[in-house]
């Protein structure tokens, strides 16, 4: 049995759910992991001086619980998708061809080293400011954001987290966000297909 990692990253609205989703109907034996559902409680957040929750942190998140899971799947990637009921039906593998896919999408998961180590596969998608700002508005979110929220926290806090990553992680095939949804999709998919068969061959 063998394992690929693939991270999908991005800045807020920029698609990397889309994509993730997308590549999860497309390829065998994959699941993903969203980075969005280990938020900590809203009560916990900490308030930066503006009175902005400060979500786009990492220590917002609970990521010791996010790379349990990760590795919950990287030890036996076919009994975390049957105890989930993704894969109840299938048969047993071979375990020479058999290649497992995880899919790790979002927005910070190139920030936090021992998840970005593991990452075979590294695409971040990115828009303009004024696509985002507008995407942005356009979603309802609990709690919703404050008045002033993508200026004085959202967007600064996307560029520094840009940079710190890009210090930090390499490797990363960034994506134009605003190229057609098939285009993305056809490109990344032929990109992780030729790593699942390059894996398949390998001894």
């Amino acid at each position: 049995m063998k394992t690929l990692v693939v991270g999908v990253g991005g800045m807020t609205n920029g698609g990397k759910s889309t994509l993730s989703k997308s590549l999860h109907q497309q390829i065998p034996n994959s699941c993903i992991i969203a980075q969005d559902s280990y938020f900590k409680d809203d009560s916990v957040v900490p308030v930066d001086d503006s009175g902005f929750k400060q979500y786009d942190m990492l220590d917002a998140l609970h990521m010791d619980a996010m790379m349990r899971d990760v590795d919950s799947w990287r030890r036996d990637p076919d009994s975390f998708l049957r105890q989930r009921g993704l894969n109840p039906e299938r048969p047993a593998p071979p375990v020479d061809t058999e290649v497992f896919v995880l899919i790790v999408e979002g927005f910070l998961i190139f920030n936090y080293r021992p998840l970005n180590e593991l990452f075979d596969k590294r695409y971040f998608m990115e828009i303009p400011y004024d696509v985002c700002k507008r995407r942005r508005s356009s979603r309802v979110y609990k709690p919703p954001d404050p008045l002033g929220y993508f200026d004085g926290h959202v967007w600064p806090m996307y560029l520094k987290n840009r940079e710190q990553m890009e210090s930090a992680a390499s490797g990363i095939v960034f994506l134009d966000g605003l190229e057609p949804k098939e285009e993305l999709l056809a490109a990344v998919y032929k990109d992780v297909c030729q790593e699942i068969e390059r894996l398949r061959e390998k001894d």
